[in-house]
């Protein structure tokens, strides 16, 4: 059933506000994938925080034209699910590892600090680690400059008092 114009428009609009609020936008072809499937798929990505679509292209290229994402809107042709996140890994991430165990899901794309991503792009994206991780990291960096040194200091404190222990 084809959407009238009023509809056509809305969707437009719901599609430009995500492109402004996110940070990455992920093409894949869904040609082939079960609904079962395709459901897990918009519930994994739900959970993650990215706003999986299936538009039609020509409304997506509207959609996107003006926005940081317009880089690939020449890639935008025959069955594609969309991928928004405001998380700069997240729809990577979530269409990556689901495309490990489905392999009707092709990875066509995407889009990342008005960069276009190819497929080994997309890829290499997801596998940077959480937030979360990256943090954990650099605080482990900070800090072992730090411990090392209260090592060393303390080694030559016990070492002094072992010398004063000895002359009395």
């Amino acid at each position: 059933m084809s959407l009238n114009r009023s509809e056509k428009e809305a969707v437009i609009s719901e599609v430009t506000g995500l492109a402004a609020k996110a940070q990455t936008l992920v093409i894949a072809e869904y040609r082939g994938i079960t609904v079962a499937d395709m459901t897990k798929l918009r519930i994994d990505a739900r959970s993650k925080g990215v706003a999986l679509s299936v538009l039609k292209n020509t409304l997506a290229r509207r959609a996107v034209t003006g926005s940081a994402f317009e880089v690939v809107a020449d890639q935008m042709t025959g069955p594609l699910i969309y991928g928004f996140s405001e998380d700069a890994v997240a729809a990577a991430k979530v269409v990556a590892d689901f495309a490990k165990t489905n392999d009707k899901l092709v990875i066509r794309g995407g889009a990342f600090g008005g960069k276009a991503l190819d497929v080994n792009g997309v890829k290499q994206l997801a596998s940077i680690p959480p937030k979360e991780v990256l943090l954990a990291q650099l605080c482990g960096l900070l800090m072992s400059p730090i411990s090392r040194t209260a090592v060393v200091l303390g080694a030559l404190a016990a070492k002094k008092g072992e010398g004063e222990a000895a002359a009395a």
